[in-house]
């Protein structure tokens, strides 16, 4: 005789109904968005500089490694501060009630909060075509070569960050059910400052290894192991974040910038800056300071 089951049906604290939009952006000093408002949500996390925002006539510093939300309806504005800043934007629909906590929030993000941002930005870039600097962008355009869930992902991952939001109020972080973050090595950490101190400089990777006495081998694992990236990779897309950071600087033409940056020839920095960013430097520059 069959036992009788009772299902239980999950609590749902948050629920991501839609997402409309998805942007990264870096601009320059100038940058000033006047502003909107919209019937659904949108936060904004500073990844780099400063930005002003305004809320209702309420106005946020909104520095590196913080995060805001705005609530539908609310009329916001955003502006470069201080700085070249990149940030990232992301507006959602829900209609839970949990929403709430959020109507007049912005605070530093956690690691695990940094973590799951990090994870819904990988996503979305390998689900959608999304230009950068494009605030006109109305409608997510998909990948045709998307992997299989990267949306659904995307949802999870943003409920998850929400959830977890909510819990660091209440201090009860500690119940996390996420894996624990691998803590990075002190010697992975000085690799990324030594390579980040001398990214204007046309630094080898054998270099590298012989100013820290590791074999190439040895260091090229190790960084792989705990970063994803390679020595070499690593080290250019720093200088291309450099050149990103000079390009925005109008105290610099494109000679100036490949010469301070020790590429051989403007020519050569051009072609490098395409491969690794999708455009020249150039178009970047004209559509970061537009």
């Amino acid at each position: 005789m069959e036992k009788g089951y009772i299902k239980t049906r999950p609590k749902t604290v948050v629920d991501i109904t839609k997402i409309v939009t998805i942007h990264y952006y870096e601009v320059g000093k100038d940058f000033i968005f006047d502003g909107e408002c919209h019937d659904f949500w949108e936060m904004v996390y500073v990844d780099k500089g400063s930005v002003a925002i305004t809320r209702d006539g309420e106005e946020i510093i909104l520095t590196q490694g913080e995060i805001i939300f705005h609530r539908p309806n609310e009329f916001h504005t955003i502006q470069s501060f201080d700085s070249a800043p990149n940030f990232f934007v992301i507006s959602f629909v829900s209609s839970s009630l949990a929403m709430k906590y959020f109507e007049h929030f912005y605070s530093p993000l956690k690691k695990i909060h940094k973590s799951l941002l990090t994870s819904i930005i990988k996503e979305a870039e390998e689900s959608y075509l999304i230009p950068k600097n494009d605030p006109n962008l109305r409608k997510l355009r998909r990948r045709k070569d998307a992997p299989l869930g990267s949306e659904q992902l995307i949802k999870s991952y943003l409920e998850q960050l929400l959830i977890y939001l909510l819990r660091s109020d209440k201090s009860t972080e500690s119940t996390a059910v996420l894996p624990p973050l691998a803590e990075e090595k002190p010697l992975v950490s000085a690799l990324k400052d030594y390579i980040c101190s001398r990214c204007e400089e046309n630094i080898k990777v054998d270099e590298i290894c012989r100013a820290f006495g590791y074999s190439k081998s040895f260091l090229s694992r190790l960084f792989r192991e705990y970063t994803g990236s390679s020595l070499a990779a690593f080290a250019i897309a720093q200088k291309m974040e450099r050149a990103k950071e000079l390009l925005r600087d109008d105290r610099f033409n494109i000679t100036q910038i490949s010469a301070k940056l020790s590429f051989e020839n403007p020519q050569y920095f051009a072609r490098v800056f395409k491969r690794e960013c999708g455009m020249t430097p150039t178009e970047w520059k004209q559509l970061a300071c537009k």
